[in-house]
Parts: C-alpha cells; sequence; structure tokens
C-alpha cells in the first residue's frame, strides 16, 4: 500500500492532525474522478499539515478525502452520492468494491496507528491532548459570492460537541482564551464555540476510545486566509495562524498537568 498518511512521533502529551490536508489519489481513483484538482482543493483543509508542527507528535493524511474521509463513520468514508459531498458529482461512474474496500483498508490502518500512538502517551503520561486541525468555505456563493454571514461563521470554530465538556472544562476555555489573547494581525481572532461545526467523527472516536484520558479539540479555520476557489493564500495570515496556535500550547500543556 502507498504511503496514505504521515506519522512523527515525538515526546508529551500534546498531539495534532491533519486528516483532510491530503490531495493525492490513488490510481485507480484518479481514473474514476470526476472532480478537478481545484474542486478537490476547494474541500481539502490546506496548510493544516504546515500548523501541526506545533504539536511533537503529529499525523498528517496524504490522501485527498475524496479518497477516503477519516473523519466521516467508517460506512460514510467513502463518498458515495452527491449528498455526501457537498452536491458534488464524485465520480465518473459508480466505484467499484474492491475500490472502496481499498479506500477503507487505508481507513482501518490509520485509526490503527494512531490508536497504537495515542495508547502509548496515554500509558507514560495518563492524558494527553489532541488538536484536531480543519479549515472551512465560506464563500459558497462563487469567487464574486457574497461571504456567509459572519455571525455563524466564525474565523474559528471550536467543537467541543463530542467530548464530556465539563471534565476539560479548563484546557478548554484555556485554549480559547490564549487564542483569543494572540496579537493577530487585524485584530483579535473571533473564536467561538460549536457555531459551525461540533466536531466529527475523528474526535468522537478519540473520546470514545480514550474517554477519561483523550481531549480532542476540533479546531476548523475559516477560509479568510485564502482565496477558497483559487487555492491562493496570504503567507503572512498562514504563518499567523500557525504562531496563534503555538501561543496556546503552554497553557493546554500546564493545565494537563
Amino acid at each position: 500500500m502507498d504511503e496514505t498518511w504521515r506519522m512523527h512521533i515525538g515526546d508529551g502529551q500534546l498531539v495534532a492532525t491533519a486528516i483532510h490536508d491530503g490531495h493525492d489519489l490513488r490510481p485507480d481513483v484518479a481514473a474514476n474522478m470526476a472532480l478537478s484538482d481545484e474542486e478537490r482543493l476547494r474541500e481539502e483543509d490546506p496548510f493544516t499539515g504546515v500548523w501541526s508542527t506545533m504539536a511533537p507528535t503529529r499525523f498528517i493524511s496524504l490522501t485527498s478525502r475524496f479518497e477516503v474521509d477519516l473523519n466521516r463513520p467508517r460506512d460514510k468514508a467513502v463518498y458515495l452520492t452527491p449528498g455526501d459531498a457537498w452536491g458534488l458529482q464524485v465520480w465518473n461512474r459508480q466505484p467499484s468494491a474492491e475500490l472502496i474496500a481499498q479506500s477503507l483498508r487505508e481507513y482501518d490502518s490509520f485509526y490503527s496507528g494512531i490508536r497504537n500512538v495515542l495508547e502509548t502517551i496515554e500509558r507514560t503520561f495518563g492524558k494527553f491532548v489532541v488538536f484536531d486541525l480543519h479549515t472551512y468555505n465560506h464563500r459558497r456563493g462563487g469567487p464574486g459570492g457574497v461571504a456567509a454571514d459572519q455571525a455563524r461563521n466564525p474565523q474559528v470554530n471550536i467543537g467541543t460537541g463530542t467530548m464530556e465538556r465539563s471534565r476539560w472544562t479548563n484546557i478548554v476555555d484555556g485554549f480559547m482564551s490564549d487564542l483569543r489573547a494572540y496579537d493577530f494581525p487585524g485584530g483579535a481572532l473571533d473564536v467561538r464555540e460549536n457555531v459551525k461545526f461540533r466536531g466529527g467523527q475523528f474526535s468522537r472516536w478519540v473520546h470514545e476510545t480514550f474517554p477519561k484520558t483523550g481531549c480532542a479539540i476540533a479546531i476548523e479555520f475559516k477560509k479568510f486566509f485564502m482565496d477558497e476557489w483559487t487555492g491562493d493564500a496570504d503567507p503572512a495570515l498562514v504563518r499567523a495562524i500557525g504562531e496563534a496556535l503555538r501561543s496556546t500550547v503552554p497553557g493546554v500543556l500546564e493545565k494537563l498537568g
């Protein structure tokens, strides 16, 4: 099997994941893909792999979510209908059983690999925090379309809907406070909880698998730092987001103990 995700193992209680950062496709998937590179990129999460470097241990997907979506339940991890994929026609023809099976083997490999790593961290340190990094679109009306209503689309959406919130109050509240306090270009980041997203399957899996020891914070950055239609980004804002995330690490680790 070709490499579909990359793992960096370090020391400590912080893990970062960029499970929608990938853009690659297997040859059999690419041959049946109806979407252009640009259409796929629009729904992927570029730069999350770069931001993940604030954590000593990190998992970065190399494969497009259009091959297998690691943030969906296993039975929904391969998009089969437009309804699974924002109304997009993903395939030239219905994918074969073998194509689907191969993609699900990648899915199982990822979850097996990260489970082994998290179990090791749990045994060593007792508890851990995962920064589950994502981005989201806010100009779905087209390149010249009006941006989505800011009241319902914060610059940073923190998804905590899959965790036992009271168990991790100090960590989550401190993380959001530190992110807001960072001296971000143009003014403080608009950071809100469970407005646009509440967290996906990956964070849910962490909390179900490690209910008392694992805190997965689903972090969704609105694509205000880039043109979601062309893929062009503002390098200064990309760097600033990475530094803003890095600024939260000391407080998270101090509260985790």
